[in-house]
């Protein structure tokens, strides 16, 4: 379980909390938009032309593989896998490996300037595990802070209950912002989803020497919020206790979309998002 230190609940404090809610946009909003959304939102945070952000964001059937994922030997025949059971397929521009979005995964990213004060990557992981045990108190759940090194994704920050994986934590650092990322199986199979990701790697790898060593996926160490709790889960409830959250750290909330300007940064990013994702699917 996270400590709380001032350091941590100190990022937090924040006059103002920008709210950009895309958990519901459906298949109208692009895992690849999702991307272009938070380095816009680290320019222009980082630049202190907008607050502090948190955006929330959901979206239908995709895998999103990491740089290495896409140097994996059999790449074609992991790809066509993934296709074949209904998954878009995209590579993100920033560290980590495969992971699975859909309808019953919340993604949450809370970006923040640097200018002022130094953000400690520790702090910034340290600051999200602590934001998910406050969403998760009204479900009497307490989690592990620790790598599940059989889950996909697996880092030193995954969030656990009894050894199951339900939650990742990544950063990205651009331009003086610092956007915190999660992701939150809410509901769902946690075993279905390690299932796909295992089954890419079972045909892009074949049992080839790689000099980058990929997880080796156990479907028993994932699991969603729901399973966990028995209870009903559902990705509004995490949104409410959010708000919750942030209106008790004494901020103003502020609900809206991009800026002027920062639609021509996003403009911008997402090109450059667009060309990366096509290079590395067709290296």
């Amino acid at each position: 379980m996270i400590k709380q230190h001032s350091s941590i609940t100190e990022l937090f404090k924040q006059p103002t909390w920008r709210i950009i809610d895309q958990s519901t946009l459906g298949s109208s909003f692009h895992a690849l938009q999702s991307f272009a959304m938070d380095d816009t939102l680290c320019t222009s945070i980082g630049s202190e032309d907008a607050p502090p952000t948190v955006r929330a964001w959901v979206h239908p059937k995709t895998v999103v593989l990491g740089i290495q994922d896409s140097r994996v030997p059999f790449l074609t025949e992991g790809l066509q896998f993934l296709q074949n059971q209904g998954y878009e397929v995209i590579v993100r521009n920033s560290g980590g490996l495969a992971v699975v979005l859909d309808e019953g995964v919340l993604n949450l990213s809370l970006v923040v300037p640097e200018k002022e004060r130094r953000i400690g990557i520790d702090s910034g992981y340290e600051a999200m595990a602590h934001l998910t045990a406050n969403l998760l108190s009204p479900y009497g759940l307490t989690f592990d802070t620790k790598e599940i090194a059989t889950s996909y994704c697996p880092g030193k920050f995954d969030l656990s209950v009894d050894g199951k994986k339900f939650a990742g934590i990544s950063q990205r650092r651009l331009r003086g912002g610092v956007a915190v990322q999660i992701y939150l199986c809410v509901n769902g199979s946690g075993a279905s989803r390690a299932e796909l990701v295992k089954g890419f790697y079972n045909r892009a790898l074949q049992e080839s020497e790689t000099k980058f060593t990929y997880p080796s996926v156990d479907p028993n160490v994932m699991a969603s919020l729901e399973e966990l709790t028995g209870k009903s889960v559902q990705v509004s409830d995490l949104m409410k206790g959010l708000l919750s959250f942030l209106k008790m750290q004494g901020a103003e909330l502020l609900s809206s979309q991009l800026s002027v300007s920062e639609i021509n940064l996003y403009d911008f990013y997402l090109k450059r998002v667009v060309e990366r994702n096509e290079k590395a699917m067709n290296s």
